[in-house]
């Protein structure tokens, strides 16, 4: 069962949770952008995305990426990170994630010291863009979608297959990976781990009553500098971030779930139905009650 369908399941530090074996640290996603919603979220996984239709805008800590179908995109360990659909219909990501061991093996290997380290403890280097029209950026846009057909296809030994295809693509990355690019700021940096201490407040406390100020304290700011970290980082509020991402958990408990939409709802943190609903469609374009009929699986 090497392909997975993308839930995002975070911890309580709201780090992706992973379903991948630990003696084989890869998994391969089928992520459809108009049913799954894709929050912010980090991990320490290695990321790596091919779009197969469709058109979509990739939010790396306070970058913007407008990928089309054919491009694609790799996310280095522990950058905060979402991605949102560009226009309606389906917007389809082949995505692997894999733990640099996969590649680089132990730390005293020559692979980890040369290749994986360099990049893993490079904060200036976030990601890398490809496109098809650029030679080398073509290889590695083929190497993921080998990988990824090859981990989800399972043949015999498809194992060393794909550990030498993903071997391949750092080698490509880390060969063309641009040099004497400037160091993030230790503002942008303190940015970013306050951020990532508010935003697992909030996914511990999304079902709860909370305001501004609880979230800032979470990081220990005040709320000025929490509103202005948000705005520079993930470009939101606070509390818009609170409410899309109690939209979003709504979402997925609607389509994995049975429960009374009222239930889920309230269980979101939503107390007033109406106001659920209306948040609901104005971010998902749907009813919730119609979400479900829409996006549940068919048996």
């Amino acid at each position: 069962m090497a392909l997975l369908p993308c839930d995002i399941p975070l911890d309580e530090h709201g780090r992706e949770l992973k379903s991948y074996e630990v003696a084989f640290p890869i998994g391969c996603y089928l992520d459809n952008l108009s049913s799954d919603a894709v929050p912010w979220h980090w991990h320490n996984d290695l990321e790596a995305v091919v779009i197969a239709e469709g058109s979509c805008t990739f939010f790396i800590d306070s970058e913007q990426y407008i990928l089309k179908k054919g491009d694609g995109i790799f996310i280095n360990a522990d950058f905060l990170h979402m991605v949102t659909e560009n226009q309606s219909g389906d917007c389809l990501l082949h995505s692997i994630t894999f733990h640099p061991r996969l590649v680089g093996g132990s730390p005293d290997s020559i692979f980890w010291q040369k290749y994986l380290h360099p990049m893993l403890t490079d904060r200036s280097f976030s990601c890398a863009f490809f496109s098809p029209s650029i030679s080398w950026q073509k290889e590695v846009l083929k190497t993921i979608e080998s990988a990824w057909h090859t981990n989800a296809d399972e043949s015999p030994g498809y194992e060393f297959h794909v550990r030498n295809l993903m071997s391949q693509l750092i080698w490509l990355i880390a060969s063309h990976r641009p040099s004497g690019q400037a160091t993030p700021s230790e503002k942008s940096l303190r940015d970013g781990e306050r951020i990532k201490h508010m935003l697992q407040y909030i996914h511990d406390h999304y079902s709860e009553e909370i305001d501004t100020r609880q979230i800032a304290e979470s990081a220990m700011i005040s709320t000025s500098e929490c509103l202005r970290c948000f705005r520079s980082t993930i470009g939101t509020t606070p509390i818009k971030y609170v409410r899309q991402y109690r939209i979003q958990q709504a979402a997925r408990l609607l389509t994995t779930t049975t429960q009374k939409i009222i239930d889920i709802g309230t269980f979101c943190g939503f107390q007033e139905m109406s106001y659920f609903a209306r948040s609901f469609k104005a971010q998902m374009g749907y009813l919730p009650s119609e979400y479900r009929k829409r996006m549940s699986p068919k048996s």
